[in-house]
């Protein structure tokens, strides 16, 4: 399933959905006793590979010290036991900056993937393209840079989280912070512009404008 945005693209908003406010259901490995030096995460008894750990996820570390305790974007899986980690970075091209060091580390790796698949579903529905619109003659691989989609995506994963943790509007700070970034998606849906190749020959044939959705031939 398509995927616009990642979890690294959250916790650059919204840190604390990785933190107190993760969703439980959805941590696909955790574990103590793990190490951290320079950027190398490295955890005995996990098995990264096996638990679908990939670039673009999101580990949180806490030392037993308390001197490391925060998110931090997971760079690569080197091996079932070792992550490349940094700290959150603006450009993903960027060399990794390591966290502080520490031992004696509990690692949780939660992931927010299932909301950016409906968030995919959403905007592919939005725009007429599948999988959002079966009948549709254009798919993802059409879109020349699907870059467009990432902060509308972004937003509503993290409006659909916080509506989750608000329980309806019996939080009303979360339920209100739901509806900010539910604006934040519309308003970035809006801003959408997507250049579609049909005959994958480098140029655009169609582009979709979100605020309007019409097609218009390049």
């Amino acid at each position: 399933m398509a995927r616009f945005s990642s979890d690294v693209d959250i916790l650059k908003h919204e840190p604390v959905l990785f933190g107190e406010l993760h969703l439980p259901s959805q941590v696909r490995a955790s574990g103590t006793g793990a190490a951290l030096a320079g950027t190398i995460l490295t955890a005995s008894g996990a098995n990264f590979e096996a638990a679908d750990i990939s670039a673009g996820g999101v580990v949180y570390l806490e030392s037993a010290d308390g001197l490391l305790d925060g998110a931090y974007e997971i760079v690569s899986v080197d091996s079932p036991t070792q992550l490349t980690v940094s700290v959150v970075r603006s450009d993903p091209a960027d060399a990794p900056i390591a966290p502080p060091a520490a031992d004696d580390i509990t690692y949780r790796i939660a992931t927010f993937n299932p909301q950016a698949e409906e968030a995919a579903l959403q905007l592919t529905e939005y725009f007429g393209i599948q999988p959002g619109d079966p009948a549709s003659a254009i798919t993802v691989d059409d879109i020349m840079d699907t870059e467009v989609l990432r902060r509308a995506s972004a937003s509503l994963v993290i409006s659909d989280v916080y509506a989750l943790w608000s329980n309806g509007t019996e939080y009303e700070a979360l339920w209100r912070k739901s509806l900010l970034y539910k604006q934040f998606f519309d308003n970035a849906r809006q801003r959408c512009r997507l250049s579609v190749d049909l005959g994958s020959d480098g140029v655009a044939d169609i582009t979709h404008v979100g605020g309007a959705i019409r097609l218009v031939r390049d």
